[in-house]
């Protein structure tokens, strides 16, 4: 099929998702190029219809016939149409997760799913992202790079045209490259603010222009975009700059984006976890943290991964790393209170306390 006219199915989902859903009853659809049969249950409608000739056929047709097993646009394809049956606390709500194919990425999807989500994993490693999306119900995977912007415009519609439309992104993918003045190259540095700042906005970009959409339709019902931000986003990081002032920039785009957005009702917030030391950020043999920071010499006196490992532990109050559902609690909040947004939220163990 063009991209022309899948461009097209993934403007038009949302909008049909939105008119099906209710307060008690949510839906998704799924989009197809050919046509189905489904006798009294099948809408079918017109091309290029305006907003309100769009709410209003769908509208009578659910209030004669109820929620339709599909919907036909001439000379474009067919949606099905599947109910939600999901419960919890997140129940029927459709949530990319970026980075999401291991580590804080892969425990939050984990989470998220349980609490009702249908999960997109979108990661650069597709097969990675593929097996954690297996272990998930109603979940898939998309290969996507979040500092390449036709990927980003690609798992956005590709998430729609699976699902119908976005509820929540999580823009949870990151990475770091440590190191002094004298050690940092200028390709690295780039590097992390590619993936981590303009990741972010690329992410949010794309994601609000399909939540606008469903705002158009349903003006009343909330979004969530959450950057998976850090403690280091709240205190800067010896040797460690690159990282921190990605993340210090990502609360300054979680603060302004919150204000453009919220007359969408799309609430952007920051989740700013401490270190997840059991995580494979940390603990992977070449390319960890713990490796790194002891290369980088962060930790002084420090001869193994063991000394850096108790040194960080150390430092928080309540003597533990941060874990998945340490951050997950958080997001949980975040999406379910109506009245927040432009927050950074710190979940560090007391590591790092607001001032």
């Amino acid at each position: 099929m063009c991209e022309e006219m899948l461009r097209k199915a993934a403007a038009l989902a949302p909008a049909l998702r939105t008119l099906l859903s209710t307060d008690t009853q949510k839906v998704n659809l799924r989009f197809c190029s050919e046509s189905v049969e489904c006798g009294k249950s099948l809408l079918t409608l017109e091309d290029n219809l305006s907003d309100e000739a769009l709410t209003e056929k769908v509208r009578a047709f659910v209030a004669a016939n109820g929620i339709p097993h599909a919907v036909t646009v001439q000379g474009l394809g067919t949606f099905p149409v599947t109910p939600n049956t999901k419960t919890g606390r997140l129940a029927g709500k459709v949530a990319i997760v970026t980075g999401g194919a291991q580590g804080f990425g892969k425990g939050i999807a984990s989470f998220m799913n349980a609490e009702g989500a249908y999960v997109v994993i979108a990661d650069m490693n597709e097969e990675g992202a593929k097996a954690t999306a297996s272990e998930f119900e109603g979940a898939i995977a998309v290969k996507a790079n979040v500092s390449d912007e036709a990927s980003v415009e690609n798992l956005m519609c590709q998430t729609v045209l699976a699902f119908g439309g976005i509820d929540v992104l999580v823009s949870n993918a990151g990475i770091v490259r440590a190191g002094s003045l004298e050690e940092m190259t200028k390709a690295n540095f780039e590097l992390v603010t590619a993936v981590n700042y303009t990741g972010y906005f690329l992410c949010t970009k794309y994601a609000s222009a399909v939540m606008k959409i469903q705002h158009r339709f349903a003006p009343e019902r909330l979004y969530d975009i959450i950057e998976i931000n850090s403690k280091s986003g709240l205190a800067g990081s010896n040797k460690n700059f690159a990282y921190a002032g990605s993340k210090f920039g990502g609360i300054g785009l979680t603060q302004s984006f919150a204000m453009e957005l919220a007359p969408y009702n799309i609430k952007v917030n920051a989740v700013c976890p401490g270190n997840y030391l059991e995580g494979p950020l940390w603990t992977d043999p070449e390319r960890g943290l713990l490796v790194q920071y002891l290369n980088a010499g962060k930790v002084p006196g420090a001869k193994t991964v063991e000394d850096v490992l108790r040194f960080y532990e150390s430092k928080v109050p309540l003597n533990r790393g941060c874990r998945p559902l340490d951050v997950a609690r958080a997001i949980f909040y975040v999406c379910e209170q109506d009245y927040e947004t432009g927050q950074a939220i710190p979940v560090t163990g007391g590591q790092e306390m607001l001032k």
